[in-house]
């Protein structure tokens, strides 16, 4: 009788030992188990957004003219800006795919330059918007290629027209080469440092004469805005989903 008891309290503890069994632990058919953990609650889906916040140092040329015939001020001259640094920022979002591809596209703006004297006032700020490509190493290091486009916003303000403001909107085609690090801080957010070399087209920017207001060949002053170059770094944070 004590052995038949025995073996039904241990039939019963077997039972519940199975019972009670983690839902990782799985019967391999040979009396004992297989370890099986599901990680699909913590797959990542690719998709990631961020922001950047950017130093950049701008070069460009401005070539200052006027039509024949017009008198202008003598002070007017071409000048040279080398890497006049400004601060600007931007957002991106992107996905990766093939394990060490990145695509993204990312909307920024370049920051606001200005240099004025006691007669004029210039000034130029670059939004921009571009569609780029990275290729991540493992050992956290990435390079990149992008092309997009700019719309630079040059203003020149002088005594010599009454004091009104002349503010001349640009559409320009822009690339630019990247290298950067990445680094994990938790397992969503990523720290992203990076640097880019962009370049992209000036604008012309015209100012009528105001004594011929229909002839558009009677400009009092032109600008014209040569190629500008960028060099851009940036310290940056995403977050994966």
């Amino acid at each position: 009788m004590k052995k038949i008891l025995s073996l039904f309290v241990s039939l019963g503890f077997g039972v519940t030992a199975v019972n009670a069994a983690p839902s990782y632990l799985t019967r391999d058919g040979n009396g004992g188990y297989r370890v099986t953990y599901d990680y699909t609650d913590k797959a990542k889906t690719g998709w990631y957004v961020g922001a950047r916040a950017d130093l950049n140092f701008l070069n460009w040329e401005n070539k200052y003219s006027v039509a024949d015939g017009v008198v202008a001020p003598d002070e007017f001259s071409s000048d040279k800006y080398s890497f006049e640094p400004v601060f600007g920022g931007s957002v991106f979002g992107g996905r990766k795919f093939a394990y060490f591809w990145r695509a993204e596209l990312e909307a920024g703006y370049m920051g606001y330059f200005e240099d004025k004297d006691a007669t004029s006032e210039f000034s130029l700020q670059i939004p921009y918007v571009m569609f780029n490509g990275y290729y991540d190493f493992i050992n956290g290091f990435y390079v990149g290629a992008g092309v997009g486009a700019a719309m630079p916003i040059s203003t020149i303000d002088t005594i010599y027209s009454n004091g009104n403001e002349r503010k001349e909107y640009g559409f320009s085609p822009m690339a630019g080469v990247m290298l950067g690090y990445s680094r994990e801080l938790d397992y969503n957010l990523v720290l992203d440092i990076r640097y880019r070399f962009s370049g992209m087209t000036g604008i012309e920017q015209r100012i009528n004469d105001l004594t011929f207001p229909n002839d558009t060949n009677k400009y009092w002053f032109q600008n014209d805005i040569d190629f500008i170059l960028d060099n851009s770094i940036s310290l940056g944070i995403r977050y994966e989903f």
